[in-house]
C-alpha cells in the first residue's frame, strides 16, 4: 500500500513530520489495506489547500483507475464530485432526490432544489461533445464524444470547419458546431 500512495522511502517517519498531502495518502493507504469490496470516503480532502487538494483529487482518480473499486465519496464540493464522479446522488434533509450523471444533474434538475444547487455550476464543465453533435460534414479535427465541452472549446472555435465527434469504438456520432460551442460556455441554450 505504501508503494500504491507514493510513500516509498517514508515507511519509519512520524505522522507530524509528513506534509498534509503525505498524511493525507497514509489514510488513503489504511483505508485500503483492508482490502474493502467498497471504498467509502466521508470528505477525505476537505481539510487540505486547494493545491494539495487538487494533487490528492487526482492521484484519487489515479489510485481509481488502478484499483477499479466501488467507491462512495461523500463531498459537499459540487466542483470536486463533477471532477471525481462518474454518477452523483444529492441528498436534501437525509433523502436522496436525484442522481445521475454530472451532466444529468445540472441539464436536468429532477427539483427546484437541484437547480439551485447547481444553478452556478458552468455547463462546460459537464456538458459533453456527444451530447451537442450534430449530423454533419466534418473537418479534419475529431474529438471523442466524451469530452467536455470546456476541455475541446479552443479546438472547436479555432476550426473554420465543423469538429467531428466520436463514439467509443471510434465511429462518428455527428459534428460540433463553433457557434453551438460558444453558447454553452456564455450559458446559453445552443440552437439546436
Amino acid at each position: 500500500m505504501i508503494d500504491l500512495v507514493g510513500l516509498k522511502g517514508r515507511e519509519d517517519y512520524y505522522p507530524r513530520e509528513l506534509s498534509g498531502g503525505q498524511q493525507q495518502r497514509v489514510g488513503i493507504a489504511r483505508s485500503l489495506a483492508v482490502g474493502p469490496d467498497i471504498w467509502f470516503l466521508d470528505e477525505p480532502f476537505s481539510a487540505l489547500d486547494p493545491l494539495i487538494r487538487r494533487e490528492m483529487q487526482d492521484e484519487f482518480l489515479r489510485l481509481q483507475s488502478v484499483l477499479k473499486k466501488t467507491i462512495v465519496f461523500i463531498t459537499h464540493d459540487f466542483d470536486e464530485a463533477i471532477r471525481l464522479a462518474d454518477r452523483i446522488a444529492i441528498m436534501q434533509d437525509g433523502a436522496i432526490i436525484q442522481t445521475g450523471t454530472p451532466e444529468e444533474v445540472v441539464t436536468h434538475p429532477a427539483t427546484s432544489y437541484v437547480a439551485e444547487f447547481t444553478r452556478d455550476v458552468p455547463r462546460a464543465k459537464v456538458v459533453s461533445a456527444g451530447v451537442l453533435a450534430r449530423p454533419g460534414e466534418a473537418g479534419q479535427v475529431r474529438v471523442p464524444a466524451s469530452a467536455r465541452i470546456g476541455d475541446v472549446a479552443g479546438r472547436v472555435i479555432d476550426e473554420d470547419k465543423p469538429v467531428g465527434v466520436d463514439g467509443a469504438d471510434g465511429s462518428p456520432l455527428g459534428v460540433l458546431h463553433r457557434q453551438d460551442v460558444l453558447d454553452i460556455l456564455l450559458g446559453r441554450e445552443p440552437q439546436q
